[in-house]
């Protein structure tokens, strides 16, 4: 498993991170012992970086990571974990519940310190807020020794772009938006680096659009964006490959990226995400799938509040 390093810190991860939103159950009904050994299968295939939040399964994908992260040397692992919000409308950023967010994690986790803590989701909150107390709180964990690094995580690039022209960070976690659909992140990529700002890169599926599944009924895709990426996916196929192992090795291959993380409860699609990473790109079947996606090039939807986000 090729490994990078996280800029601004003294971290190498690899270049394919498990998300565990899934087995926090926040997209389906999962089996816990498959789980569980999802997380495993990652780790033997050579994944060292794990992104969790308090929110994903209101604490379950926590506690579950709890039955595996003790059993391994603390250092073979990098772990982020995000605070903020804590349901679908419930939404923290106070410095009482920063410093309670970060216990209650660890206990759930069952680990001394967090490498990353990530203020979770901020587009959906006033970010003079992040900005004049959550971050400030979360440095106090880091004098504290309970946390290592801090950043924010969320959707639209705009708020990316006031919290690095507002603030330090360490670290930013972005989705959807280095993807064969979007390639938006690459605009923070020159502003990261001149602020020694690490960039990491989530959901290459863009929550399934670039797969062979079906959309979710939460999915904000339009029924244009929806009929295009279709076609992508067909043209794949045509070709005896998949959109999703495609738009995976995709989103890994760019070095500004250090890590790409994505999750599943299902222990057999890691293990097919292992393989797919090791196989070479087809860059031929890359670029005529891009030619085909142009229509969506760069198609966003708003999150969080208007302001927050590129609506122009």
């Amino acid at each position: 498993m090729q490994q990078r390093p996280l800029a601004g810190t003294d971290i190498r991860l690899s270049v394919l991170g498990f998300g565990a939103s899934s087995i926090g159950q926040e997209f389906r009904q999962v089996d816990l012992n498959e789980a569980l050994r999802s997380v495993q299968v990652a780790i033997d295939g050579g994944v060292n970086y794990i992104d969790t939040a308090a929110y994903y399964g209101r604490g379950m994908s926590e506690l579950l990571l709890g039955r595996i992260l003790p059993t391994l040397p603390r250092d073979s692992y990098t772990l982020s974990t995000k605070l903020g919000r804590f349901a679908p409308q419930h939404f923290d950023f106070s410095a009482r519940r920063v410093a309670e967010s970060i216990d209650i994690s660890l206990e759930r986790m069952r680990i001394d310190y967090l490498d990353i803590v990530f203020c979770h989701d901020i587009e959906y909150v006033d970010l003079k807020q992040i900005v004049d107390e959550t971050l400030p709180a979360l440095r106090q964990q880091v004098a504290a020794g309970k946390v290592r690094y801090i950043g924010v995580s969320g959707y639209p690039m705009k708020m990316f772009r006031h919290i690095l022209e507002q603030t330090d960070i360490d670290v930013i976690l972005t989705y959807n938006h280095y993807t064969l659909q979007n390639d938006m992140a690459l605009s923070l990529l020159p502003l990261c680096e001149a602020k020694g700002v690490g960039v990491i890169n989530a959901a290459p599926f863009s929550a399934r659009l670039l797969s062979d599944s079906p959309l979710p009924d939460w999915h904000k895709a339009t029924p244009e964006v929806r009929e295009v990426a279709k076609s992508a996916a067909e043209h794949c196929r045509k070709k005896g490959s998949d959109i999703a192992k495609l738009a995976l090795q995709f989103s890994i291959a760019h070095p500004g990226f250090s890590s790409c993380v994505t999750g599943s409860a299902n222990p057999d699609r890691v293990e097919q995400w292992l393989k797919w990473i090791d196989e070479p790109l087809d860059q031929t079947l890359v670029d005529e799938v891009l030619e085909i996606l142009k229509p969506i090039h760069n198609w966003v939807y708003c999150e969080g509040k208007p302001e927050n986000n590129d609506l122009d």
